[in-house]
Formats: C-alpha cells, sequence, structure tokens
C-alpha cells in the first residue's frame, strides 16, 4: 500500500512538473516573440524625437482617458452583473475587486491572464460556479465583439479617407459593411442555439460519445455548451439584452473616448470616428498573447493605424505608448490597493496565474441539459 501511494505521488510529481515545464517554455516563447515585436516596432525610430513627443504630451487629458478607463472597470462590474443573473445572484463589490485583479493579471502576463477572472471571483462569492464565471467571460466577449465591429464598422462608412489613401480606405468600407451583416447573422445564430438548445446538446453527446474522444474532453464540451446555453438565456428576456446592450455600447463609448483624449493630447486634429479607428486596431492587437498586455504587438499595430491617418512615425510611436499606459495602467493601480488592503495575496495571485482550469471544476452539476439550461421543450 505505502508503494502504492509513493508510486502515485511520484507519478503527480512529475504531471506536475511537466506542466510546469511547458507553462515557462511557452511563457519563454511568449516573451521572446514580445522582444522581437518591440525590435521589430522600434528598429527604425528615432527614440529622441519619440521622448520629446511624449515630453510634450497634455497630462490632463491622459489624465482624463485613465478616468474614463477606471469608470469603464465599473461598467464591466455593472454588466458581469446583469450577465450571471441568469445564473445566480452576485456582489457588485466583489465583481469590481475581480474585474480589477484580472485585468492587472492581463498587464502582467497578456490575454493568459484572464483566467484570473473566473477563478478568482468563486473564491471571493462562493455563490459563482467557476464553469459561470468562465462561460459569462464568452457572453462578454461576443457582446464585446458586437460593440466593437459595429463602432468600427459605422466608423468605416462614416469616416473620410485620409489624403493619399483613398483606395485603401474603398476597401476599408466594404469591410465595415461585412462586419455589420456579420454581427448581425452571429447574434441570429446565439439566439437559435439557446432556443434549441435541449435538442443541440444531446445531439453534441451523442456526436462526442466514441471511443477515440476521451471522457474529460467531452464531459468539458457538454459542460461549457450547457453553461453557454444557460448564460444565453438573456437572449429570451429584451430587458435583460437591452441592458447588457447598453453598459456594452457605454463601455466602448468610454474606451473611444479614451482614446481620443489620448490623441487630443499629442495635439492630433482627430474626430471621434477616427478615434474608433484607431481603437479597432488597438482592441484587434490586443488579444495577441504576449505578456504586458500584449506589449509590442500592440504598438504596433496603433502606431500602424496611426501612420495610415498620416501621423509623423515617431509620433505615432509615442501616441502608441502613452495609449498603452492609459488602457492598462489604471489596473494596476487598482491591483496593488487590494493587495495592501490583504484582499489578494502574492502566493494566491501566483498560483492564479500558474493554474489552468482543472476539468472538475467545469463538470456540470446536472448531468440532464434541458433542466440545468432551464428551457421547455416547448420553446
Amino acid at each position: 500500500m505505502q508503494l502504492e501511494h509513493a508510486i502515485n505521488f511520484i507519478s503527480k510529481r512529475r504531471t506536475r512538473l511537466g506542466i510546469n515545464l511547458r507553462k515557462y517554455i511557452k511563457f519563454l516563447l511568449l516573451l521572446l516573440f514580445t522582444i522581437f515585436i518591440f525590435w521589430f516596432f522600434g528598429r527604425n525610430l528615432n527614440w529622441q524625437e519619440v521622448g520629446e513627443s511624449l515630453g510634450k504630451a497634455n497630462f490632463l487629458y491622459l489624465l482624463a482617458g485613465g478616468l474614463v478607463i477606471c469608470f469603464g472597470y465599473f461598467i464591466r462590474s455593472v454588466r458581469w452583473k446583469v450577465i450571471l443573473a441568469p445564473i445566480t445572484e452576485t456582489s457588485l463589490r466583489e465583481l469590481f475587486a475581480t474585474t480589477t485583479v484580472g485585468f492587472t493579471a492581463v498587464f502582467l502576463v497578456g490575454r493568459m491572464g484572464e483566467l484570473v477572472r473566473p477563478m478568482w471571483l468563486p473564491m471571493r462569492d462562493k455563490r459563482v460556479r467557476p464553469s459561470a464565471a468562465l462561460v459569462t467571460l464568452g457572453i462578454e466577449r461576443i457582446f464585446d465583439l458586437a460593440a466593437l465591429t459595429c463602432l468600427f464598422g459605422i466608423s468605416l462608412l462614416l469616416l473620410d479617407a485620409p489624403l493619399g489613401r483613398e483606395v485603401e480606405f474603398a476597401n476599408f468600407k466594404i469591410i465595415g459593411v461585412v462586419m455589420l451583416i456579420g454581427t448581425a447573422i452571429g447574434f441570429v445564430a446565439l439566439y437559435f442555439y439557446q432556443k434549441y438548445a435541449p435538442t443541440i446538446i444531446p445531439f453534441i453527446q451523442r456526436l462526442t460519445d466514441r471511443k477515440f474522444i476521451p471522457g474529460k474532453i467531452r464531459s468539458v464540451i457538454v459542460s461549457l455548451m450547457t453553461q453557454l446555453a444557460a448564460s444565453l438565456q438573456i437572449l429570451k428576456d429584451w430587458r435583460e439584452v437591452l441592458w447588457v446592450s447598453f453598459w456594452t455600447v457605454l463601455l466602448w463609448l468610454g474606451i473611444t473616448f479614451s482614446t481620443w483624449f489620448t490623441t487630443l493630447a499629442f495635439g492630433l486634429p482627430f474626430s471621434f470616428s477616427h478615434s474608433v479607428f484607431v481603437m479597432g486596431f488597438a482592441a484587434v492587437s490586443s488579444i495577441v498573447p504576449t505578456p504586458g498586455g500584449a506589449a509590442g504587438a500592440f504598438h504596433a499595430a496603433t502606431a500602424g493605424a496611426l501612420i495610415f491617418m498620416n501621423v509623423p512615425t515617431e509620433e505615432a510611436a509615442a501616441v502608441s505608448i502613452a495609449m498603452h499606459l492609459v488602457y492598462f495602467a489604471p489596473a494596476v493601480v487598482f491591483g496593488l490597493y487590494y493587495f495592501f488592503h490583504g484582499d489578494i495575496s502574492v502566493e494566491r495571485f501566483k498560483s492564479l496565474l500558474s493554474s489552468e482550469p482543472d476539468v472538475k471544476e467545469i463538470e456540470p452539476e446536472v448531468q440532464n441539459p434541458k433542466s440545468e439550461v432551464g428551457i421547455e421543450s416547448s420553446n
């Protein structure tokens, strides 16, 4: 018996060491990728001119942009509460704390840090299951993508082409129309998914009931689909859809204003539509999983959008650096606040950053999809 325990212990240790080694290698590769992007971004820049542009920036505009981002954390928390409402009651205070700590993690390690939010919230609010928190992040991304796509598409249709960019911008306008149509189709597909989930989920269960599909993977797929269907119940209630849409639009309008304030800080003659155009490139680049909140990729994409708008190269680089700080620095301030107030410890934060969702955390409590999703067959 002791020998068996020893063998199991050694096996578990080897598994953990293997997982940690893969994570360290992944982080090292992402770090090297970030260094490469920074090198590519700054290889031909005159850094003295970049520094001079940063020094001339109007601090009050940058401060205003940062304050709008701070208010955005509150908006995200309220929206998260609305999305979680069909599943469980939550505390707005805990949602706000989790949101800010999560963005601190994103700033430190990139998009991998988003896993901190669905793992951190259940520890602060026991009413929330990790699976529910994880799937509602997906709902957030759906509404975020829809709002960003609509704003970006409309800006492409309304924005006048920069001097000398008329041909390229004509193609952008076509892209804008396609993005708006794609958003509408996507929401229609989600509506039909939640409506027919009691039929779709059992079909996926039967489809994945194959010997070559591991049981854990099948369980995760079914659980996530079930939780997604439960979260999408907001699509059945037009009031909840309106509230989530309202907070999402307000959030992205705020981010756009923050972007606009940052460009005004450098004296750029940009309109609100120009800011949406730049923000779109910045937002897309932020999904690149590099440490430091997509550092490097964010700067390259943002500067590229500004250069396309005929902003001088060095000034575009300075604006991208300032914009990255305006977007992400407030999260670090809140993270430090919760750290010094004892709400977060270095050990717990490191464990969350280095961990991955366990299959046990997202296994469904109820095996009958119809009862868990809460959709009647008559629907």
